[in-house]
């Protein structure tokens, strides 16, 4: 007699689908426990799979580290390159859409987590650390650099130190990611992501002195 069942699990995944539900466990924990205390074991459970499954995929736990990165963070940032280099309107405009597409794929979710986790444990892990550099802050560096270029070759900018300016634009919005992480002991009360970001372009935009 025929069994009227599947002999297939009616829960098996599809292998393709297996890298992508690690990444997003990965991403949970990473974020959730730092990057010291996230165990394989743990990710592989979270993503319904073996450790040994992991394995066929990710060498290593500083692979998924930077796996995690590559598939979350770095295509947002090839999206905004793409956004520059075909930008046909005004630079203000293009600083406006540019930083607040980045904190709505960036910085308004869990991946904010990513540069908390940086922050704290870059001293133990220092390979992260320039990789995460070499990959991410120094591209992000460079972005902003050519927006500020062709505000001033548009003759919309005033002439500035680019890089410097860069690294000045940057720092206040790493550190409004730092304020959307809990138990934040440095800023007690939430701050309102929407009014800062405008703020903060405004202060860019127009600077504090009044027009004579």
């Amino acid at each position: 007699m025929n069994c009227p069942f599947s002999s297939k699990p009616r829960w098996a995944r599809r292998k393709e689908a297996r890298p992508q539900e690690l990444l997003a466990a990965a991403l949970d924990l990473f974020v959730e426990r730092g990057f010291a205390a996230t165990r394989l074991g743990d990710v592989a459970a979270l993503a319904g799979v073996s450790k040994g499954t992991l394995y066929l995929y990710f060498e290593s736990k500083e692979d998924l580290f930077k796996a995690v990165v590559r598939e979350n963070i770095l295509p947002a940032l090839a999206e905004a390159e793409d956004i520059i280099d075909g930008y046909q309107g005004p630079s203000a405009d293009l600083f406006r859409e540019i930083l607040l597409g980045w904190w709505e794929q960036i910085g308004a979710t869990k991946l904010s987590g990513i540069t908390k986790l940086l922050m704290a444990e870059s001293g133990n892990f220092p390979e992260l650390a320039a990789f995460h550099r070499e990959e991410v802050s120094e591209r992000s560096e460079a972005m902003i650099v050519r927006l500020l270029q062709r505000g001033i070759e548009r003759g919309e900018f005033r002439a500035i130190d680019v890089r410097q300016t860069a690294n000045v634009l940057i720092a206040p919005v790493i550190m409004l990611m730092m304020w959307q992480q809990p138990l934040n002991p440095c800023h007690v009360e939430p701050v309102d992501a929407g009014s800062y970001l405008d703020s903060f372009i405004d202060l860019c935009l127009h600077g504090l002195l009044s027009k004579a």
